[in-house]
């Protein structure tokens, strides 16, 4: 992990497991629809969909269960679901705080999340007023311009290209949750700060610039960004 960290200007967020606790809901799903095969969601394959768009997750989860089902058919059992269990979702520790706070100091920020429209819509639902804050919002499952979806680094060139400035990507900061947003922020030229589910292997944290238990313990200043007034 690296330790010297450079200052930048614009800040992009993934959304699930980073800003909001949805990993925990999308590991039900996963499970309500595996354990009617006799199987359990959990370890090496729920880090391999961590942070991929909705259909390459179906994939991964269909081909390492060996599932009778075709793509359409887990789609419909995953949307039946999700349109159940996506109606509460609550932001996590300390970001609401942090995305307030860079807002109030004019810092541009936007949202790369590999949801597609639909499902941003659907888990944003209460929390409107907090995802108006970002200058624009990228939703990788959806927008055409994201031809690869993370690990590959394209939401966030894309994400970055759509600030009126057209930052540097050396000069933009990105949080992220999943190893696979890691990496893309990563190939995509720009710092990135971690924050894992406690239970993700170490060695899978290696490649972010700062790793951080929560939210809560981020420090804006060390950055170059305005540090908080309280």
């Amino acid at each position: 992990m690296a330790t010297n960290f450079k200052p930048v200007t614009h800040c992009l967020f993934d959304m699930d497991g980073l800003l909001i606790d949805s990993e925990s809901v999308y590991k039900t799903i996963y499970n309500k629809i595996v354990s009617v095969y006799g199987h359990k969601y959990e370890g090496d394959v729920e880090f391999q969909v961590l942070g991929r768009p909705e259909l390459v997750g179906f994939e991964i989860i269909i081909d390492y269960y060996k599932l009778p089902l075709s793509m359409e058919e887990f789609g419909e059992q995953y949307h039946e679901l999700q349109h159940k269990l996506f109606n509460q979702v609550r932001m996590m520790p300390g970001t609401e705080k942090l995305l307030r706070h860079l807002h109030k100091h004019n810092i541009p920020i936007a949202l790369a999340t590999s949801s597609s429209k639909a499902s941003y819509e659907l888990k944003t639902q209460n929390l409107k007023p907090i995802f108006e804050l970002f200058h624009h919002r990228v939703c990788g499952s959806s927008d055409d311009e994201v031809k690869n979806g993370k690990p590959a680094p394209d939401i966030f060139l894309v994400c970055a290209s759509r600030f009126p400035d057209k930052p540097d990507p050396a000069k933009c900061l990105v949080f992220e949750d999943s190893p696979n947003g890691v990496q893309g922020a990563v190939s995509a030229g720009m710092q990135v700060v971690m924050v894992p589910d406690p239970n993700l292997p170490k060695n899978l944290t290696e490649k972010a610039t700062l790793v951080l238990n929560s939210m809560e313990d981020f420090k804006p200043e060390v950055f170059g960004l305005p540090a908080f007034d309280d």
